[in-house]
């Protein structure tokens, strides 16, 4: 077995694993850590003799180091002993199951005491089983600041005393909107990345939808994490057609709808009417939004009054700048450009979202449309200097360019 034998088992059993150690340990960082020193041991000794069961090497391997930690620690010697005595170890990973461990050790990675960057790398870092060097790749940020993030992240939840345990049921539902929030930071960065020379990052998008898989099964009676899962299925389902060959973004008009992931699309379906049982929320709306996309087999045959008011329902529950931004191109298509130009240049007066290229973007649109050509022009090279990616941002120039 080699690396990517590694790679894939840590990646499956990540979570089940550090979250056994917590439990064991009541000790999270030291859980992690022992984790980790399981897998770097693992890269070494896999190429020589393959285990049988990988996953209860690693959890072996990975309560030895907690234990060995344990007992440089003097002033711990019970915990130490209650260790020793504990259960065997390849008894503890059941690869067909999903407990509670796992969900506890979403809940402690989301936890209110972090910054939204140390819940962003704790998640993907425990639950997801990334490394330093994939969540910096992802984030385009130093592998040494990911690291900083996780060991402080780690630090606080120590000096916070959070248990190592599910929150109570009423705290769960409540604190379930940080988990939730994380997951959806994660696909967004991973559907559309901020910054860099890529449009998509599929490997991040992925995972979040994994995790957000696991939660879904975790959780089956919340009907807004079946909403996420279903928004992020609708809209991975799209990937393979957002971009060409050479990775340039395609725009949806434009898209090859052939191309789209109908797997995707039946999985995200099928989310969403779990969803739906109660009602829908925030991801549950915007999921909705997405299917409504993913029903149409054209731009032209969108059903784009569902769309206003699907919008108009989201910002409501969930009123946000960038709603209404969206509103304003879905109410372009149902109503036409002068209706919305108005909804756009609201939200310029009012500044709510200062410094973003999004509505110099669709400002130009709107006013291309009107034949407004120099002040389109203007918004579009506007937002070309706002923008961060660089694939965004060639877009722009060229829609410029055109009216040159």
């Amino acid at each position: 077995m080699g690396t990517a034998d590694v790679e894939a088992v840590w990646r499956i059993e990540s979570a089940r694993i550090v979250a056994a150690l917590t439990r064991f340990t009541g000790d999270f960082g030291l859980a992690e850590d022992a984790a980790q020193e399981a897998v770097a041991e693992a890269l070494v000794s896999w190429p020589l003799a393959s285990p049988a069961n990988p996953a209860g090497w690693l959890m072996a391997t990975a309560r030895r180091r907690a234990i060995d930690a344990i007992r440089r620690r003097t002033a711990l010697q019970d915990r130490y002993a209650l260790l020793a005595a504990g259960p065997v170890v390849d008894d503890e990973i059941d690869p067909d199951k999903i407990d509670d461990d796992v969900l506890a050790l979403m809940f402690i990675s989301c936890h209110p005491v972090l910054s939204p960057e140390a819940r962003v790398a704790l998640t993907l870092r425990v639950v997801g089983g990334l490394s330093s060097e994939e969540i910096a790749r992802a984030f385009l940020v130093p592998v040494p600041t990911v690291q900083a993030r996780i060991t402080r992240g780690k630090k606080t939840i120590a000096a916070a005393g959070v248990p190592f345990e599910l929150p109570p049921a009423a705290e769960r539902r409540e604190r379930l909107g940080g988990v939730l929030s994380v997951l959806y930071v994660i696909f967004t960065e991973g559907s559309t990345a901020t910054s860099g020379d890529r449009l998509l990052r599929p490997d991040v998008a992925y995972e979040a939808i994994r995790l957000a898989r696991t939660l879904a099964a975790l959780q089956p009676d919340e009907p807004e994490v079946h909403g996420l899962l279903a928004l992020c299925e609708l809209t991975a389902a799209r990937f393979p057609a957002r971009t060409g060959p050479d990775g340039s973004p395609v725009l949806l008009e434009d898209q090859d709808r052939r191309l789209w992931d109908f797997s995707a699309i039946r999985r995200g379906l099928a989310a969403l009417a779990k969803a739906s049982t109660r009602g829908l929320g925030p991801y549950g709306l915007q999921a909705a939004i997405a299917a409504t996309h993913a029903s149409a087999s054209s731009v032209e045959a969108t059903d784009w009054d569902r769309i206003v008011l699907l919008y108009e329902a989201l910002g409501r529950v969930a009123p946000s700048p960038v709603v209404e931004l969206n509103r304003a191109v879905a109410v372009a298509m149902a109503s036409g450009p002068a209706q919305a130009l108005a909804i756009v240049d609201e939200l310029i007066a009012s500044d709510r979202l200062p410094g973003s290229h999004l509505v110099p973007t669709v400002r130009g649109e709107l006013l291309a449309r009107l034949g407004r050509q120099p002040e389109a022009r203007a918004e579009w090279e506007l937002a070309a200097r706002l923008c961060v990616n660089q694939r965004e941002r060639s877009v722009l120039l060229r829609k410029a360019a055109t009216l040159s």
